[in-house]
């Protein structure tokens, strides 16, 4: 058994019981054996009438599902609705992407050998779907998870951050609820030894992960051969702001990015490389923001910033803001502790580059910016790290805007928009270090299908 507990208070959210390598065996065995009946899979207008189900159903659970996430993953209350809606808005577009599962004709009859032959390939279903989730957005990464592979018929076997497993839980339940067949999506809470035997049985097709660069890379590194994977890392997300800016808009998104969620987020704006001529304007002005952003409960609708997942944490983002003002940086607003479990929103200007906060990803709330004077110079520090996700430039000039597009190293730019901005229907994911492939929901649907073609010759074609 496991004690779910809030991060903010330690409050008990629930107590579920943990599964063991039997359990994971029999997961396996029970989706591989489904898998490999062909007459038992689901035929497309039975996975969108589940689905469409599932939505009815969270529908009028929205407030329920938003409390639970909240309190099991100190989201707070507000943003965490937003999920609520986000991962509902994702089944929606699941169900619309199922009509968009198709193969093409392959053209014949170009050569001499290739006449009375009619060819066309189609999608199917890849198989057993392995997906290991993080603890950050406990409802919509599950969504992202495992309802594509629901979507186009693949038994899906999702283990969860057993810190949120709450919210995992609910949903595959109304799943159930909808009419899904129990093995066809399964819920594994476990322990790390045998989440690696999940993910690295020769059974399992695909494997979909959502957690640190480590877990992510070492897992990889076993899985059985043929088995394709997308994985999702961390990163320290560069924004480039240059002298045309308009700095009213910039602070409050900067704000929202950088602080949203007390910054656990893989796209949290992290490093904020300012011009020169604006930099300790924008630097202060966004000190000033913070110091009256709400910190606390984030079952209380008007806090803004939540607790971090453990007190562990809030311990390290402390050493490390200490560390990085003892070499230099200048502490404009945090730096402290509020409480064991949460951490003051900080602004650091001009921290080292050689800084823990400069270096790696802080995965917390604090913002480090930087001045420059040659914009090459700036585009340079932001691709400095091995970490590659998104990005943001804040400029009013077309050309610039541009221009550092195309020279940042990144699978995506906000112009004018901070780095955290995201909508389940683009492409989101990292390169390098930060990952391999590219999620959002019709994106992995496609990734979990596979092509198969079909030469019928006739003397009649």
């Amino acid at each position: 058994m496991i004690n779910v507990e809030n991060p903010f208070d330690g409050s008990l959210v629930g107590e579920i019981a943990t599964h063991d390598s039997d359990d994971v065996e029999t997961a396996i065995a029970n989706a591989h054996e489904l898998f490999l009946d062909r007459d038992a899979w689901l035929a497309p207008y039975q996975r969108i009438e589940i689905l469409e189900r599932a939505v009815a159903i969270m529908s009028d659970q929205v407030e329920d599902l938003t409390r639970l996430a909240a309190a099991e993953g100190g989201k707070p209350y507000q943003d965490s609705k937003i999920e609520v809606l986000r991962a509902i808005q994702g089944i929606k577009l699941a169900i619309e992407h199922i009509a968009h599962i198709k193969g093409e004709q392959i053209p014949m009859g170009l050569t001499a050998g290739s006449v009375n032959r009619l060819a066309f390939t189609q999608r199917e279903p890849i198989g057993i779907v392995a997906s290991v989730s993080a603890f950050n957005h406990p409802l919509n990464l599950v969504v992202h998870q495992t309802i594509p592979a629901i979507a186009v018929g693949c038994p899906v076997i999702i283990k969860p951050s057993n810190r949120t497993p709450l919210s995992c839980l609910r949903l595959v339940d109304i799943l159930y609820q909808a009419g899904l067949p129990r093995h066809w999506c399964q819920v594994m809470v476990c322990d790390n030894a045998d989440a690696e035997k999940l993910v690295t049985d020769s059974r399992v097709n695909f494997f979909s992960f959502i957690g640190s660069a480590r877990v992510g890379w070492m897992l990889r590194s076993k899985l059985a051969p043929g088995t394709r994977c997308a994985l999702e890392h961390g990163g320290a997300a560069p924004v480039i702001v240059d002298e045309s800016a308009d700095l009213s808009d910039v602070v409050d998104s900067l704000l929202k990015g950088g602080f949203y969620h007390a910054g656990q987020v893989c796209v949290s704006v992290q490093r904020v490389f300012a011009h020169q001529s604006l930099c300790t304007t924008l630097a202060n002005s966004l000190a000033d923001k913070a110091n009256k952003l709400q910190v606390g409960d984030p079952l209380d609708p008007n806090t803004d910033v939540g607790p971090l997942i453990t007190q562990k944490e809030v311990d390290r983002v402390a050493v490390w803001v200490e560390e990085a003002v003892a070499e230099g940086a200048t502490l404009l607003s945090g730096g402290k502790k509020i409480s064991d479990t949460c951490y003051a929103p900080t602004v650091l200007l001009n921290p080292s580059p050689q800084s823990k906060v400069s270096q790696q990803e802080i995965f917390g709330p604090v913002v480090c910016v930087y001045a420059y004077s040659d914009q090459n110079h700036a585009v340079d520090m932001a691709n400095s790290l091995p970490f590659a996700f998104q990005s943001a430039v804040y400029t009013n000039d077309l050309n610039n805007a541009l221009q550092i597009s195309n020279k940042l190293n990144a699978t995506a730019v906000m112009v004018n928009d901070h780095t955290a901005f995201r909508v389940d229907w683009m492409p989101f994911g990292g390169r390098d270090v930060s990952g391999l492939g590219m999620g959002g929901i019709q994106y992995s649907m496609h990734e979990m299908t596979r092509e198969k073609m079909t030469v019928i010759k006739s003397p009649v074609l």
